[in-house]
């Protein structure tokens, strides 16, 4: 026999009673406590089935008394639910956990109390069970024995409760929502509040959680019995749970009429509200009670009260579709038929919401204001359009409503059926003669609307109708524009085939067919091409078709374009070429179509850039080697005499610096200004760059047309790692400028001491001397810099000029090396592109909206109307998602949900992007003579006699002053001392006279260096 088979026979003689057996197979050492598949043991079968002599073998042998199985029972659990008192009794005798809970919350008292073991009940709560534990639902004993009806069980409970409310409330609610007036009256035994709330003298925490008594549960059930006996133990009718909800509230909202009368013969406030405003009445007229709804009006109640959204009890009727209700109150009142909520809306606007045509009907022949407008001029006749309620459409022309009425934003009728696409109703308000090119305010007609919804059966119909296809809205936009940037190629082709003009422009040049190209709708530009649109229109700042595509790397689109014959080479804006664009961003598989094309990579911008100068500023190799495989020449020259070569050095793409280099550039190309690249690495500080060009046979010696060599402009800029690359190299120390400057001076005249040091190292002259017969060390003393006039006049032998002589010399010339500053034709500050949106949501938006904001925030009242109250917990006493609407704080729109709330009047119009982007702005090239002219600078000593506070009066240069002031007219100032700086003021920037003040910082203090000669 297996192990398995002895333990399922040890089960089985236990379940059975067979003591004998039990006996032997504990003699053959088999585990006392082995369980089965369900962690049943041998004492828990026992248990159930009452063999006490077992159980006492099993317990004496050593048994776990509180092993459980696999759902957390004990053997006292089983024992108490089987009713096996005797067994109950020895379990304890052994120390079985009394208060033990089972996974769900069962205690051993609470299975007996189920059950109505009476006896097993009276021992476990003499032997200290805790009735008050509860199960994971919130049941007690006392509450599971009075739903049970065990009436006996539910006495001893009482009698044992030593907890109070805790316990003793779940119990009452029960009582009162089956109207057992036998057990509440049990229940409220030496009580004299049976609403269990007030604080002193009675249970501070009885209601449920969410506030309610059991007058409530019993106004919610209808019970008259347990109500009247509720009432006569003391509670209060006008006790308000959670959102201020009475029991009044309640049996009003399910319609009790019977607990209503009650209620109000026992002193119900009649007028009460809860937090949302909410009265009796509303309950009972939004829910269709007619009944309570007269019972309340005979009683006083106040028919013209409103909730805090202002919306009274013909709302709540009409947004529920009772009729009789809605009768009864214009009965007692027939003024409400035109009553509004706080945002102008009439019970009519609810009901065209709701599509509720009796409540409608019935308002209508009341004589309702069949155009009366909501807060932004949303009539009954917009509701009914928005929400495709055709029988209500009909009712309310048939009522006279005005079929051309607009909102504040210029919508009819019309508009607002075409935009979401109510076909039968945009059919009948044609048919009763609507507008069908009316205009908002923005000049759109329904079409525009139609149109940019994707409504392609409204579009169909609108121009089966005879609506006008190119009428221009704002930013002179056509349909024709809509629909092409939103790609929608059905309504595109109904609107050419309804003789669309295919090349309208928006007002800022852009066709249908640039729009396509942007967005990249091949299909689209296909289709316009093939109806004559231009290929080589342009925009108004010059861009085609052709140059947008490139910049957005739609190829699909470029290559059918060029299939169908547009020029590759066009040029634009500062002539550009497709090509400069598609290598300015980066798009090298536009760029190979367009060489494949015959795209010429020769073809110059206005300041003489080829497509190979972008791609060296960019840093894209694979695009440049492309270029060169078409022969692109590495040695072309802008305007100002750069190749791409000086732009590659500058930035210090060293990568690109080899490829051109490799591809026969020329190291020692001049600019114009005689600038090699190796002087715009020494400008930038591009060692690597540098390294390049001198492994092939740059000239480290080459002068600019003022003279000054790489090491000149090295030194100038401060830019000590090529300072010290080119001495290694062996740079003339001493060469001169034409103002005989030399590496030295520039050094000492721009503060550089440890430039200063280096160059001395190397054996500069300190005694050389300038044009103007001053040496390195007099420019530094004029100049106020201390640190250089230390380390300069212990080497100098020339004499140091006396402070007397220094204040009454003339101002010292600041001499600087020529610099790059050439305008490029590309900006990345600046964008073509065309925008259907407004400015506040992204390109890609394409959705439509309604202005009508206000009326939204105002008017937010029905939608939510079955949603649960905002109350807390336990606010299904006053109805389910589908009839609780008078609870909950009313507010969705009675137009428009809140995902539609950005929708349908949204600013829809083609903006055009400024231009395509450039290059970086500090990298602007200028060709710069302002060295050979003089240049005032203010001597560091006090002889300046220029007021520091001068106001100035227009846009002009002056010397650098340590602060100045400047008003809205704007101003500007250029250093002395560093050339390149300068401080420019836009005109209007200053709003009020404000002081500018300069500090200069040394170069190496900074964590970031400053740009150098930006433009």
């Amino acid at each position: 026999m297996t192990a398995s088979d002895g333990n399922s026979g040890f089960l089985r003689a236990a379940r059975a009673g067979n003591l004998e057996k039990v006996l032997e197979y504990l003699r053959s050492s088999i585990d006392i406590n082995t369980s089965n598949a369900n962690g049943l043991n041998a004492l828990h079968l026992a248990s159930k089935e009452g063999h006490v002599n077992i159980v006492q073998e099993l317990l004496s042998r050593g048994a776990n008394v509180n092993a459980a199985t696999k759902k957390g029972n004990t053997a006292l659990h089983i024992a108490a639910l089987a009713g096996q008192d005797e067994v109950v009794k020895l379990l304890v005798k052994y120390n079985a956990n009394i208060n033990c809970q089972s996974q769900n919350g069962f205690s051993p008292l609470y299975m007996a109390a189920q059950e109505n073991h009476l006896e097993v009940v009276k021992f476990l709560l003499a032997n200290g069970a805790n009735q008050s534990l509860a199960t994971e639902d919130g049941f007690t004993p006392l509450a599971v024995s009075l739903q049970q009806g065990h009436d006996k069980v539910v006495a001893i409970l009482l009698e044992n409760d030593s907890k109070g409310s805790k316990v003793r409330l779940p119990a009452l609610h029960i009582a009162a929502k089956k109207n057992d007036t036998k057990a509440a009256a049990l229940l409220l035994q030496g009580d004299s509040q049976p609403d269990l709330n007030y604080k002193e003298g009675g249970f501070v925490n009885c209601t449920t959680k969410s506030g309610f008594t059991p007058l409530h549960i019993a106004a919610h059930y209808g019970n008259l019995e347990v109500a009247q006996l509720l009432i006569a133990r003391g509670a209060d009718v006008n006790y308000a749970a959670s959102q201020n909800i009475t029991p009044l509230h309640v049996a009003s909202k399910w319609g009790k009429d019977n607990l209503v009368k009650l209620l109000l013969e026992k002193g119900a406030q009649i007028d009460s509200k809860t937090k949302d405003g909410l009265t009796p009445l509303h309950c009972a007229a939004r829910s269709g009670h007619d009944q309570v709804v007269d019972l309340l009006l005979e009683s006083g109640a106040p028919f013209g009260a409103k909730t805090k959204n202002g919306l009274s009890a013909l709302h709540m009727a009409a947004q529920g579709d009772h009729v009789d209700a809605a009768r009864i109150l214009l009965y007692y009142k027939s003024t409400l038929v035109d009553d509004v909520s706080s945002d102008y809306l009439s019970a009519l606007h609810v009901a065209s919401h709701c599509g509720n045509y009796n409540v409608a009907k019935l308002l209508c022949e009341r004589r309702a204001d069949v155009n009366a407008k909501a807060l932004n001029g949303f009539s009954c006749l917009h509701i009914a359009c928005k929400k495709n309620r055709l029988k209500l459409v009909e009712l309310l022309i048939a009522n006279d409503a005005d079929i051309e009425a607009k909102t504040e934003s210029g919508l009819t009728s019309l508009h607002v059926a075409a935009f979401v696409g109510s076909h039968d109703i945009v059919v009948y308000l044609l048919q009763h003669g609507a507008n069908i090119d009316a205009i908002t305010i923005r000049g759109e007609t329904p079409l525009h609307l139609a149109a940019r919804n994707n409504q392609i059966d409204i579009v169909q119909t609108l121009l089966r109708y005879g609506a006008t296809v190119d009428v221009k809205a704002k930013e002179a936009q056509t349909c024709l524009h809509l629909a092409t940037r939103l790609g929608n190629i059905e309504i595109v082709n109904l609107l050419l085939k309804s003789n669309a003009y295919v090349d309208n422009e928006t007002k800022d040049g852009y066709s249908s067919l640039h729009i396509a190209a942007k967005e990249g709708h091949e299909e689209i530009a296909s289709l316009l091409i093939d109806h004559g649109a231009n290929l080589n229109l342009f925009t108004k700042r010059n861009f085609s078709a052709l140059h947008i595509c490139s910049k957005y790397g739609n190829i699909k689109v470029a290559n059918l374009l060029l299939q169908k014959g547009a020029t590759p080479d066009i040029q634009g804006k500062n002539d550009l070429t497709p090509l400069h664009c598609a290598v300015h961003y980066n798009h090298g598989n536009v760029a190979l179509l367009l060489l494949q094309h015959g795209a010429s990579p020769h073809v110059t911008a206005r300041n003489g850039y080829t497509p190979l100068h972008i791609a060296a500023k960019k840093n894209a190799l694979d695009i440049a080697e492309m270029l060169l495989e078409y022969n692109a020449n590495t040695n072309a020259q802008s305007t100002g005499g750069f190749t791409p070569l000086h732009l590659s050095c500058q930035d210090g793409h060293s990568d690109m610096t080899y490829l051109l280099l490799a591809n026969h550039a020329d190291p020692n190309i001049a600019s114009k200004c005689h600038l090699t690249p190796l002087h715009l690495c020494a400008q930038e500080d591009r060692v690597k760059c540098a390294e390049a060009l001198v492994n092939k046979q740059a000239d480290i010696d080459a002068q600019t047309l003022s003279g000054y060599t790489s090491l000149h402009v090295a030194c100038h800029f401060g830019q000590i790692n090529m300072v010290r690359y080119l001495l290694q190299l062996g740079a003339n120390v001493n060469i001169e400028t034409n103002l005989m400057f030399t590496p030295l001076h520039s050094a000492a005249q721009q503060g550089h001491v440890m430039i200063v040091k280096l160059l001395l190292e190397h054996g500069a002259s300190p005694n050389k001397t300038n044009k103007h017969g001053m040496t390195a060390l007099s420019i530094a003393q004029r100049l106020g810099y201390i640190s250089v006039v230390e380390e300069l006049k212990v080497v100098t032998e020339t004499t140091i000029a006396s402070k007397h002589e220094l204040i009454t010399e003339e101002r010292y010339k600041i001499q600087a090396p020529e610099v790059s500053h050439e305008e490029h034709p590309l900006t990345d500050s600046e964008d073509e592109t065309v925008k259907i949106c407004s400015d506040s949501l992204a390109e890609e938006s394409i959705d439509v909206l309604y202005p009508e904001i206000g009326y939204i925030e105002l008017g937010r009242v029905i939608d939510n109307l079955n949603l649960h109250p905002k109350t807390a917990k336990g606010s299904h006493m006053l109805g389910d998602a589908s009839s609780n609407v008078h609870m909950q704080y009313l507010r969705e729109g009675v137009l428009m949900t809140e995902a539609e709330e950005n929708k349908l009047n949204q600013t829809s119009f083609i903006k055009e992007e400024p231009e395509y982007p450039m290059l970086a702005g500090k990298d602007h090239w200028t060709e710069s003579r302002d060295n050979l002219n003089d240049q005032p600078t203010p001597t560091a000593a006090p002889q300046s006699l220029i007021a520091d506070n001068e106001i100035i009066t227009k846009p002009r240069h002056g010397g650098f002053l340590v602060s100045f002031l400047v008003d809205a007219r704007g101003g500007s100032m250029r250093g002395c001392r560093h050339s390149c700086v300068r401080v420019i003021i836009p005109p209007k920037r200053a709003s009020m006279p404000t002081r500018i003040t300069c500090r200069f910082v040394k170069r190496e203090k900074l964590t970031v260096p400053p740009p150098i000669n930006e433009a």
